[in-house]
């Protein structure tokens, strides 16, 4: 009967964490970008009571007796799917239609203070909810700088820089725009001409479900995600374009987290039912003595 307990407290415990993970996709369920989880279970250590034992020539062979320990949580795992596009008409909001991530970092700054060295940690988001800064450059809600690469020739076709930088928008610019291939690019009001500024850049990774979650529905490369490949939106490496205008809202299914939240009550009250039947059997032996 103690077994019995131990199982039953364990499945309290791991229903207990899934109602946590579908609580937390349900409070997120109208938050930009944002990707919601599922939670599985795995069996816990089971004690063998007897050997499976082999066949011989005068009798057959038997199977192991083994009771299981109860339940354990498998895996959170991160549902990277698309969630549904809403227009906004605001230009400087972006979804990413296909597969890819927004790269945003903020500035490492040396130790003991002067100029700003190089980026941050790069982060990664759905979240193409972007604005300007005082100084004009394309960030996140949070204040992380949004990368790309500048453009060093206007072309045709434009040459861009190799390297990471900030997307800055010169306060003279008018008529902003963001093309399905990430360039930016803004009418110069002295000449009326257009000016490619920059190209937004995007990753993509071999084990996306890897990723591990930050703040503000942003993600950081884990031991299991596997290496960012780096491109542009629309490239040979199968990122998708953007859509300016346009926000990736949550992928949480509300229909499926009910019917998880269900689950969860259904298995926290059947486990609770066993404690409460292993408490009254004890109840039972203690009153044999009686």
């Amino acid at each position: 009967m103690m077994r019995s307990l131990f199982a039953a407290i364990s499945g309290l415990r791991a229903h207990q964490t899934m109602l946590d993970v579908t609580a937390n996709d349900i409070a997120n369920v109208n938050t930009v970008g944002f990707k919601g989880s599922r939670t599985s279970f795995k069996d816990a250590l089971s004690q063998t009571q007897a050997g499976a034992s082999a066949p011989s020539p005068t009798l057959g062979g038997t199977n192991a007796q083994q009771i299981g320990l109860g339940v354990q949580t498998g895996a959170i795992s991160n549902m990277t799917g698309s969630g549904a596009i809403q227009s906004t008409g605001n230009p400087l909001d972006l979804a990413v239609q296909g597969t890819g991530w927004f790269r945003v970092a903020g500035i490492a700054t040396p130790a003991g203070g002067g100029n700003p060295a190089a980026f941050g940690t790069v982060q990664y988001t759905r979240a193409g909810n972007f604005t300007t800064d005082a100084s004009g450059n394309l960030v996140t809600q949070d204040g992380s700088f949004v990368l790309g690469h500048v453009a060093t020739a206007q072309g045709p076709p434009p040459v861009f820089a190799a390297t990471d930088s900030q997307i800055t928008v010169p306060a003279t610019a008018t008529a902003l725009s963001i093309g399905q291939d990430g360039i930016v690019s803004y009418i110069n009001p002295s000449s009326g001409s257009q000016v490619v500024l920059s190209q937004i850049t995007l990753a993509k990774f071999p084990n996306e479900q890897g990723l591990q979650r930050v703040a503000g529905t942003k993600f950081v490369v884990s031991p299991n995600s596997g290496a960012p490949t780096v491109g542009v939106p629309g490239d040979t490496n199968g990122l998708g374009t953007l859509a300016a205008g346009s926000l990736e809202m949550s992928n949480v299914d509300l229909a499926a987290e009910f019917t998880n939240m269900i689950e969860a009550q259904r298995g926290f009250q059947a486990n609770g039912r066993v404690i409460s039947t292993a408490d009254q059997m004890l109840q039972d032996l203690v009153n044999l003595g009686r």
